[in-house]
């Protein structure tokens, strides 16, 4: 029930706009492999073989550090209304983070968020589809306001010193590149 397609057709690219989340998968040449849900307004296809992602404050930040490792990201959405389908997007990823070469380019397509810590850029090269049969159905409510709350909360100071304790190292000790 797999088809693989070389870059997102148009439906494709429909099917991950009507979605709240989708997840990103990452692994190093050693170590865990993390997959992550991502939600809010973070996400961009700016090509049928492009996509931009706007990373926010976390608790961890295994993708930067297996990014610096290996390049290889797939992210993953699927539906939980309507028709089922599960797309998955493969490639090799780019990091940015603020003071980057590029980042404003990149930042210009988001809204401001202080909490942006990176943002990464994807370079397809195979989409996948499958049935999806099954994924459960999931009403969809709202977007979480938790994280807007932390970040009112906190001066930009603050921030970088929670990146400093919090996002310098994966959970297997490799370093992630977040500037403090």
């Amino acid at each position: 029930m797999a088809k693989q397609f070389p870059q997102l057709d148009p439906p494709h690219q429909a099917f991950i706009e009507d979605q709240h989340m989708f997840f990103v998968g990452t692994a190093g040449s050693e170590g865990r492999v993390n997959i992550s849900p991502k939600g809010m307004d973070s996400l961009r296809v700016l090509d049928p073989n492009r996509i931009i992602w706007m990373n926010m404050t976390g608790s961890g930040n295994e993708t930067a550090g297996h990014l610096l490792d290996v390049n290889r990201m797939t992210l993953m959405w699927c539906s939980f209304t309507t028709r089922p389908l599960i797309l998955r997007a493969y490639g090799t990823a780019r990091t940015f983070h603020i003071g980057d070469e590029g980042w404003d380019e990149l930042a210009r397509h988001f809204p401001t968020h202080r909490s942006a810590r990176q943002i990464y850029d994807l370079n397809i090269d195979m989409v996948q589809t499958s049935c999806g049969y099954a994924v459960p159905f999931m009403e969809y409510t709202s977007e979480r306001d938790t994280m807007q709350k932390w970040v009112d909360g906190k001066s930009d100071d603050d921030i970088r010193a929670y990146w400093a304790d919090k996002n310098q190292q994966t959970i297997d000790g490799k370093p992630t590149g977040v500037p403090v």
